[in-house]
């Protein structure tokens, strides 16, 4: 096994760059904490900019992430625990983390290289309902997500790390508006599908459609907004039993994709 050094003095400069990365009332979020085991290997897999990851010295750090970091040539250190408890207060502590450079926000244009469906959050705020949004999004197929008044500020949120598990590096997630979601649509030419309880297609009629769509979600209380039922192609319901208000935003994600499965896997090929 390895033998790390020990962060054992709190002056220690990576300490206060820990202090800098927690702090909520930054501006601007150019490095960020990326907590647990599985989150720091699946962002080290997608060439995340590690500046260097740590472990509290009571908490083992396991082979395979060591590994990965060697071969990636991550510095590792282990933390004395007082110093953890200290960091994170009355946070949740994480064992194992790393302090990473935030990669340049997405663009439109990354969302145009690949031909899958585009989901688009209209109004969605719940970060842990975007975040499984992206698990969903990037196993079923999607190019990307459009996040439309989502209150987050950057998609390097900790919150939105964690509830993502760190995928939320691996496709292309854009902060914009609805007026420029709805312009980069119609250029794209991408027919616009929003999600309704009232719709008059049903999610199942998506399949054979072969256009790549954009398929837009508002929040489970207010629906999709005015200004995107009004540029629609159509509005698309999901049949469940009249006694249930609504989905989860995050479930009905995964059924729209996974109706569109087969032409999303193909254009992903």
């Amino acid at each position: 096994m390895t033998e790390l050094e020990t962060i054992v003095n709190i002056s220690d400069p990576a300490v206060q760059r820990i202090i800098d990365v927690t702090k909520h009332s930054r501006s601007s979020i150019r490095t960020t904490l990326i907590e647990d085991v599985e989150p720091l290997m699946q962002c080290i897999r997608t060439g995340v900019d590690f500046i260097e990851i740590y472990s509290s010295d009571t908490s083992p750090i396991p082979d395979e992430l060591l590994e990965l970091c060697r071969r990636q040539k991550i510095a590792v250190r282990l933390i004395d625990s007082s110093i953890v408890n200290q960091l994170f207060k009355a946070e949740r502590k994480a064992k194992t983390f790393g302090i990473a450079r935030v990669p340049r926000p997405a663009r439109f244009s990354d969302i145009a290289k690949d031909g899958g469906d585009v989901v688009v959050l209209d109004g969605v705020k719940i970060v842990g309902n975007i975040g499984a949004i992206v698990r969903t999004s990037l196993a079923l197929g999607a190019s990307g997500i459009i996040l439309v008044d989502s209150d987050l500020t950057s998609i390097a949120d900790r919150r939105l790390l964690r509830a993502s598990r760190g995928y939320v590096f691996s496709l292309p997630i854009v902060l914009s508006s609805r007026e420029e979601a709805i312009a980069f649509m119609r250029d794209r030419g991408m027919p616009l599908m929003v999600f309704d309880a009232e719709g008059e297609l049903e999610v199942n009629d998506l399949g054979a459609n072969e256009d790549q769509l954009a398929l837009v979600f508002g929040s489970e209380k207010g629906g999709p907004s005015d200004l995107f039922s009004e540029a629609s192609s159509a509005s698309v319901s999901i049949p469940m039993i009249s006694s249930t208000e609504s989905l989860n935003v995050s479930v009905s994600v995964g059924i729209a994709l996974h109706a569109r499965i087969r032409r999303n896997f193909a254009a992903n090929r």
